[in-house]
């Protein structure tokens, strides 16, 4: 999702490749606040719904997401150097970075201690009877990512915030940034079609 500030206006973006200064690719239409707006609602109205859902479907979506993420490796990387001129050495080491991330949060939520869960018993004090105290970690919520212009793939709609966020049990709402519009867009349906796949949201465990 990119933004524009002015209600209703039709605005895009266009991917320019800064070797050449030449644009490329299909423009990528702007959110207006209204469009955003429902993403956000639609967002935390998703919350419970994934909190709910448990750890487990969690670790499978971010272990689907990764798989993705890697069979479309070349193509992601190709189209986000096009973009940025990073050099595809170091896209290639964020994208690792990414999926090392989604499929290292799957086995941290299959494993469980990241929770804290305590529990402290109800038992007799001098004090009288104590109570039952229990406390654990939870979701907060929807969490926005802004989009990094020198990141495309370890600080964008992929990365290590985006992973974390899904990983905690958090809805994203992304906010591309402008110096890779088709980056975003790629990435975006990437992960899309790997939590749409029937696999997704499957544990090991």
């Amino acid at each position: 999702m990119r933004t524009d500030e002015k209600a209703g206006a039709a605005a895009a973006d266009t991917a320019v490749d800064p070797r050449t200064a030449e644009p490329f690719g299909e423009p990528v239409p702007l959110s207006g606040p209204g469009e955003v707006a429902a993403a956000a609602r639609a967002a935390a109205e998703a919350a419970p719904a994934l909190d709910r859902a448990g750890r487990a479907f969690r670790a499978g979506l971010l272990r689907a997401a990764g798989e993705a993420l890697e069979a479309r490796r070349a193509e992601i990387t190709a189209v986000a150097d096009r973009e940025t001129a990073l050099g595809a050495d170091r896209l290639g080491a964020e994208l690792t970075r990414t999926v090392h991330q989604a499929r290292h949060f799957a086995e941290v939520l299959e494993e469980g201690s990241y929770l804290e869960a305590a529990v402290d018993h109800a038992a007799d004090t001098p004090l009288g009877p104590g109570p039952d105290l229990r406390r654990m970690l939870v979701p907060l919520g929807p969490v926005a990512v802004f989009g990094a212009a020198n990141f495309p793939l370890a600080f964008s709609v992929p990365g290590g915030d985006t992973v974390s966020a899904l990983a905690a049990g958090c809805p994203v709402v992304a906010k591309a940034h402008e110096s890779h519009p088709q980056t975003s867009r790629l990435a975006f349906a990437v992960l899309a079609g790997a939590s749409a796949r029937p696999a997704a949201g499957r544990s090991r465990t």
